[in-house]
């Protein structure tokens, strides 16, 4: 796969796709807003360095760091406010939907620009592109729906802008940078969207996995090991992004024995690269926080590296340091096997995470030096 992920024989943009260029996809496919649009995603050089360029710099290390700050004062907000639910439910909360969700959702939304209210509108939208149990009319509703909604902000932008990345791409296109109208739209679907339902899986995997090994979250909460291994191994074993749509073939490509006509589809399964045995041991099907990590690709490879992987990792890591040390003893309220996954080939992640809140201290855990 990583050989793959850097072949120039694989390209992203559909037009090399015999089935796109021939008409067989209809604009309500179930995977429709994957391979539709007009972004980074889709595109292959010099369109996607050009696109890339315009917002890599707001995802530098520096500016990740700078983020920090708000992000745990974001999450000392939403524990406060699961702790306050809890009281109410004896204990019971959905991780999911009171911190894993709103987090990242959250920071993506004030680094973009987005108001409160439009945010309420997109979560369903972008998590409607992940299910791939829709009909046709809803994969087309919200295709459209994103559209609609980030051309309503573009134009809110236009008129108020602010210092947000979204007034700054908007900029950068009326400043004659070639960022087209749909790329522009595109784009900010593609940052948000991805922005925080790729983290919000994340960070609900490495606490279902940290809850489901108990003997592993013992080791991070005696200091055997730091919080970023389990947000590593989570990535590794968990991916939030299981399959990603698509590369397709410029030529026919003889590889691993098969060989791919020219114009065919590819789906990159990230989810198998991160529990093949030659490249993480005999035992790469278990969660464990002190194996010596190897390279995973969860966030891709090469030239297509997600942006966000920082920013992704920052997130996590704040996350389940303060979460871990504001309820020690947090345990699931049902049995790990009654969870129910997303319907998604692309994203890995559960539907929701009932657990029950503890702020009783646990032995020996180590204190983390974010804590609230």
């Amino acid at each position: 796969m990583r050989r793959i992920c850097s072949d120039e024989r694989f390209a992203k943009n559909p037009r090399h796709w015999r089935a796109w260029t021939t008409g067989l996809i209809p604009p309500d496919w179930v995977l429709i807003s994957w391979v539709g649009v007009e972004n980074m995603l889709t595109a292959d050089d010099p369109d996607h360095g050009r696109l890339r360029k315009l917002v890599a710099q707001a995802f530098t290390p520096r500016q990740i760091e700078r983020l920090a700050p708000r992000i745990t004062e974001i999450t000392a907000a939403l524990l406060q406010q699961m702790a306050e639910h809890a009281a109410d439910t004896a204990g019971l909360v959905d991780l999911k939907a009171g911190l894993a969700l709103p987090l990242p959702l959250t920071v993506i939304s004030e680094l973009f620009g987005v108001p409160g209210e439009q945010r309420e509108r997109l979560q369903p939208l972008c998590a409607t592109v992940f299910d791939q149990t829709i009909t046709p009319q809803q994969a087309q509703a919200a295709h459209e729906g994103l559209q609609n909604e980030l051309a309503e902000l573009v134009r809110h932008k236009r008129a108020r802008p602010g210092t947000d990345l979204t007034s700054a791409l908007i900029a950068a296109r009326d400043g004659g940078d070639h960022l087209s109208e749909p790329e522009l739209i595109w784009t900010l679907i593609l940052m948000i969207g991805a922005g925080y339902e790729t983290t919000t899986n994340l960070i609900t995997n490495a606490v279902h996995g940290l809850l489901t090994h108990p003997d592993q979250l013992a080791r991070v909460l005696g200091g055997e090991v730091g919080w970023a291994a389990a947000v590593e191994e989570t990535l590794r074993l968990y991916p939030s992004i299981a399959a990603l749509p698509f590369r397709y073939t410029r030529q026919d490509v003889h590889l691993g024995g098969v060989t791919i006509p020219a114009g065919e589809a590819v789906l990159m399964c990230y989810a198998a690269a991160g529990r093949d045995s030659a490249q993480h041991g005999p035992d790469a099907g278990r969660f464990d926080l002190t194996r010596r990590q190897q390279p995973h690709l969860s966030f891709g490879h090469g030239a297509h590296y997600c942006l966000g992987a920082a920013l992704a990792r920052q997130e996590a890591t704040i996350a389940l340091e303060m979460l871990f040390h504001r309820f020690p003893a947090l345990r699931l309220a049902v049995e790990a096997d009654t969870l129910t996954w997303l319907p998604s080939i692309v994203a890995t992640g559960v539907t929701s995470l009932p657990v029950l809140l503890s702020e009783q201290p646990h032995p020996g855990a180590a204190i983390p030096s974010r804590a609230a």
